[in-house]
């Protein structure tokens, strides 16, 4: 009897050839289905991937505007610690706060907060899309208008745009809504100017009202969505109060409150009933709980994608299967075994779905860009989708767990093929 050496039962040694035989076996995969996509018979696997790039790329674009809606939830401030919303609320984005639960009462409770030692600043904000002209134009174009309080001995930035140009307080309030304190004061954003054609100076013209405004400033800031900047002018409260309506019952979306005190948040909880304190490290979780839309836009995007893919993966995939049992025949007769076969076809499949991922979540990526953009120039509204470069891998592993998840009837047709039924053919 001849002596085994060591080698014969070295685990490493094995293990290098398992290593190198799926190395060959992939390599042959991948590149059989490469060049397979490149012939003209091949439509079974082009439709699987057109199949599976369509639903990723719908996926993409849905859920980039599911991120969005839900990081756009409230009108944010720099240095600003909580958020005063309605429980009930409609937590949606600004573009669209004007159907939104407001809180009452604002300036005299805003200025009871302001009275606590530990609140650096606080201010009620109103945000209202106004339609408005300047009074070189003709057409009527479309900005929100956000109305706060400017605090006094502090300039905080609110919804991207710097407040000191601002008179501080809310002199037309104080005056008791007097013609004569209206400051009509306006700053403005870039895209704002763009929009209106207008500079520093300029009278601005909001539509069903005989009040005007006059652009204080124009900031250097925009405040980004998407990949668009929305036009956005800071005004004082009560001034857009009286345009838009919600004068009475001094109606604002939110307040805004500043503090370097935790202990704060108690007085804060007790100034309105059915409202939430939402904290800056909490907000994410609040926009979750108050507006379930983003989270059911993701959710049924992903779930949609994910069964429409694995069934036309699995039944188109199965049909290119069966129309090339003579190949995996001939892979039986040189010496594949059907682990080896079954993994050859099952690294095409996912390899399809790869590719199919990769071309959709890029596809995804210039929806949302299309979306934001219509937005924009039909409607002169903040762009409500985020391009966020995490929704291309994101998109990627959706497709490979399609591919995964199709698997099971590919290689359960591939292993059920014998030689000769198949050289039959």
């Amino acid at each position: 009897m001849t002596d085994k050496t060591d080698t014969d039962f070295d685990p490493d040694i094995h293990s290098a050839s398992r290593s190198k035989r799926i190395l060959r076996l992939s390599t042959f995969a991948i590149t059989r289905i490469l060049n397979r996509l490149r012939t003209p018979g091949a439509r079974r696997i082009t439709l699987t991937l057109v199949g599976v790039m369509i639903a990723i790329a719908l996926m993409t674009t849905v859920s980039g505007v599911a991120l969005g809606l839900a990081t756009q939830s409230a009108v944010q401030g720099d240095n600003v610690d909580y958020w005063i919303v309605p429980e009930t609320g409609d937590l949606n984005t600004i573009a669209v706060s004007t159907g939104q639960t407001r809180l009452g009462d604002t300036h005299r409770l805003t200025s009871r907060l302001t009275r606590n030692d530990r609140i650096q600043y606080a201010t009620p904000v109103l945000s209202q899309v106004v339609p408005v002209q300047t009074q070189t134009s003709t057409t009527r174009e479309y900005i929100l208008l956000v109305g706060v309080v400017p605090p006094n001995g502090s300039n905080p930035t609110i919804a991207s745009v710097p407040t000191e140009e601002l008179t501080p307080g809310d002199p037309y309030f104080d005056a008791n809504r007097s013609t004569d304190s209206w400051t009509g004061e306006l700053i403005a954003t870039q895209a704002a100017a763009t929009v209106l054609n207008a500079s520093t100076g300029e009278p601005i013209m909001p539509a069903g009202t005989d009040q005007t405004f006059r652009i204080t400033d124009v900031a250097d800031s925009d405040l980004r969505t998407g990949v668009g900047a929305a036009p956005v002018a800071l005004v004082h409260l009560s001034e857009l109060q009286a345009i838009t309506g919600a004068a009475d019952g001094d109606t604002a979306s939110q307040i805004l409150v500043s503090s370097s005190s935790q202990r704060v948040r108690t007085t804060i909880e007790g100034i309105y009933p059915q409202t939430n304190v939402v904290t800056r490290t909490g907000f994410a979780g609040q926009t979750v709980s108050t507006s379930s839309l983003p989270v059911a836009m993701g959710i049924a995007a992903f779930v949609v994608a994910l069964i429409v893919g694995v069934l036309f993966t699995a039944t188109t995939m199965g049909l290119e299967i069966t129309h090339d049992r003579q190949f995996i025949a001939i892979l039986s007769a040189v010496g594949y075994t059907e682990r080896s076969v079954g993994f050859v076809v099952a690294l095409q499949v996912v390899t399809v779905c790869f590719i199919g991922g990769t071309v959709g979540a890029l596809l995804g990526i210039g929806g949302i860009y299309a979306t934001n953009t219509i937005l924009a120039q039909t409607l002169s509204l903040p762009a409500p989708g985020i391009i966020d470069p995490r929704l291309i891998p994101y998109g990627i592993m959706t497709a490979v767990l399609i591919g995964i998840l199709a698997l099971p009837y590919p290689v359960w047709l591939a292993r059920r093929t014998t030689i000769t039924e198949a050289l039959r053919l």
